[in-house]
């Protein structure tokens, strides 16, 4: 299993690795909003944010072959 994850791994660039980097940041973010009086930002702008950010680096690691 390990081996497989490995190599998919191996497939993403450094532009694919900074859009994980801010995928997380966003999640983080909604995380946060939780708790209102700490982020006034819709958390809506935050999803598709997110989610922009991970569609090339999940299409590479988990599509493509």
């Amino acid at each position: 299993m390990f081996k497989k994850l490995n190599m998919r791994a191996q497939k993403l660039s450094l532009a694919d690795i900074k859009l994980l980097k801010l995928a997380i940041f966003f999640a983080t973010i909604i995380v946060v909003k939780i708790f209102p009086q700490l982020l006034k930002i819709n958390y809506l702008i935050l999803v598709v944010l997110m989610l922009g950010c991970l569609m090339k680096p999940f299409y590479k690691f988990w599509i493509k072959e």
